[in-house]
């Protein structure tokens, strides 16, 4: 069995990753092909903790953009998110693999409230974490608050897959000359406004030298990150 470079690691998801091809809802299909990946590291030995968007049920800010007040925007995303949670921690589980839903926003019906030293003994205890709710605060995005979880929950490395397989200087999609980098600065990456996480979160990182590493989703990326091979591109100061 190959050993995890990385034992313990934030993963950030889309919520739009869980809708699949559908891109509004949730896709029991995508669902599980997401959980397929997940469990491709949980079977390494190594420790996760999840924090999934929730743009797939509600976007706070383009509701707020079209005139909704912003915190009552944010706090509809953010249950949103509990949404989210529910979903992959029924699929992860359907596969055998204990987890635990803590949420910034208490629901105790349906999920434990956050608190760090009970996240951390979860994770010690080989169950997946996953993180709802945000940071239980508007103005927040998710990206923040996978950096925060990350931090508190000492991981090694925060993961954020995506559908590209890393950082470009400009839309692989739109442009057939784009060029994809290997490893950037924090810096570079804030000078360069290359939009992979909003300013906050990457300033977070920065100040703590956490490293941040942008993958596919699909195909076994994640799994090749944690076991330390060359694949997406790195964020990191070292």
């Amino acid at each position: 069995m190959p050993t995890p470079i990385y034992r313990r690691v934030l993963l950030k998801l889309s919520g739009e990753a869980l809708a699949g091809d559908k891109k509004i809802g949730i896709d029991p299909e995508t669902v599980s092909a997401v959980c397929g990946e997940i469990e491709t590291v949980l079977d390494m030995g190594a420790e996760m903790a999840l924090v999934i968007g929730g743009g797939n049920i509600f976007r706070g800010l383009s509701a707020s953009a079209k005139g909704m007040e912003r915190s009552s925007a944010d706090y509809m995303g953010m249950l949103a998110t509990v949404l989210n949670a529910l979903a992959v921690q029924d699929m992860l589980e359907k596969q055998g693999y204990p987890t635990r839903v803590l949420s910034a926003i208490t629901m105790r019906e349906v999920c434990e409230p956050y608190v760090r030293r009970r996240a951390l003994r979860h994770l010690e205890k080989g169950r997946v974490v996953i993180c709802a709710g945000g940071t239980g605060n508007p103005y927040f995005t998710t990206d923040t608050t996978a950096v925060l979880r990350g931090m508190e929950l000492k991981c090694t490395a925060i993961i954020k897959a995506t559908k590209v397989d890393g950082i470009y200087d400009k839309d692989p999609a739109l442009h057939a000359d784009a060029v994809k980098f290997d490893r950037l600065s924090y810096d570079e990456t804030l000078a360069r406004h290359l939009g992979v996480m909003d300013s906050t979160a990457f300033a977070l990182v920065r100040d703590n030298n956490v490293p941040v590493i942008v993958c596919r989703m699909f195909g076994g990326d994640i799994r090749r990150v944690v076991l330390g091979e060359k694949v997406g591109t790195i964020v990191s100061d070292h």
